[in-house]
């Protein structure tokens, strides 16, 4: 896809999301457990004689078995979403350090959004158009809170580091053909603060504005996250970005998550998003709820006015999409005042007029 195409497609967003209710993909990590990969997988022919272990490195398999993801991508576009993420959620410097393989995380970066990019051009058609969503991930480390508890003092990460990592990111994201960018599964406010300090530093660089989506993670049944905010604490925290949507995902199922959906959509004067994970993982890691019984939450969801964008994480499958797709089609979006003029593209008008 061409610059020029990308930014008009950027520029159409908004104003579909105020028209229908958008249907972002489900897990990544689900689909790639079931082909069992080896050891070997991981590595492939480029890494074959790496010094430490990568299996379980899922973001690697952008660059090791390339076609996997590109299919992956391709299934969930089948299903009918509109947005897809891509395989990036690890893709830092400082994560990918847990297999000494920082200096190769911009290449993964670009490799999975040039993935994603494949497949979103390959389904969109002018009618319904494809979108790629670059995913900055939380990272492994948190900058709020000690790892240590008897030194409540410690980091084992500065904002200044993460800032660095996510820079890097988020260009290679850009380079690959990414539309938007996904703040994701934020647990800690602030790293998502460096890694929004980070996104608005690269748009600068750039002289180019993308949409930014932010979504936070609630950890358990206090319903906060894990540097102990509200979802409300947390929308007023983030809402300096400007962002194309805010939401939540994972952690919880969609019956355990619709009340902090609901306190989301109350005070948000952006898109809401939400992809829940399929209910509670069982005593095997497993998880249980099958699509017909996740698509019927999120359509009670759509249908009481609280979402805009709805998906999938953990457990979720081309299956579930597909049904919440199904239930949500004929839906009405929940209505959104006009967002900041601040949610420009280069060169056009806002996103929401």
């Amino acid at each position: 896809m061409s610059t020029q195409l990308s930014t008009q497609f950027n520029a159409q967003l908004a104003q579909i999301a105020q028209e229908r209710i958008l249907i972002l993909d489900g897990a990544m990590g689900t689909m790639i457990q079931a082909y069992q990969f080896s050891e070997s997988d991981y590595r492939g022919e480029q890494f074959a004689d790496w010094h430490c272990d990568v299996k379980g490195n899922n973001d690697l398999l952008a660059i090791t078995q390339p076609d996997t993801i590109r299919t992956i991508h391709e299934q969930y576009l089948e299903a009918g979403c509109d947005i897809i993420e891509t395989n990036t959620f690890n893709a830092t410097t400082i994560a990918m350090a847990d297999y000494d393989m920082q200096d190769i995380a911009k290449d993964i970066n670009l490799a999975a959004a040039r993935l994603a990019r494949q497949a979103a051009d390959k389904y969109s058609t002018p009618d319904k158009p494809r979108y790629v969503a670059g995913v900055l991930g939380p990272t492994n480390r948190t900058a709020s809170i000690s790892p240590d508890v008897n030194d409540p003092g410690k980091r084992n990460v500065s904002f200044d580091e993460l800032v660095v990592a996510y820079e890097e990111s988020t260009h290679a994201l850009l380079d690959g053909g990414a539309d938007i960018i996904m703040l994701e599964t934020i647990f800690d406010t602030l790293n998502a603060k460096a890694a929004a300090f980070a996104v608005e530093n690269v748009f600068e660089q750039r002289a180019e504005r993308y949409p930014v989506m932010v979504s936070g993670t609630i950890t358990d049944a206090s319903g906060r996250t894990l540097s102990g905010q509200t979802t409300e604490a947390f929308y007023h925290s983030m809402r300096h970005l400007s962002p194309l949507s805010m939401g939540l995902n994972c952690a919880l199922g969609p019956d355990l998550l619709r009340q902090y959906v609901n306190e989301l959509s109350t005070v948000a004067d952006c898109f809401v998003s939400a992809h829940p994970n399929a209910g509670l993982p069982n005593e095997f890691g497993e998880y249980d709820m099958d699509a017909e019984e996740m698509a019927e939450h999120i359509q009670e969801w759509a249908q009481s006015g609280l979402v805009n964008i709805v998906g999938g994480c953990c457990g979720s499958t081309p299956e579930h999409i597909a049904a919440i797709a199904q239930a949500v089609h004929q839906l009405a979006p929940r209505q959104v005042a006009p967002l900041p003029t601040k949610m420009r593209l280069s060169g056009l008008e806002p996103f929401v007029h």
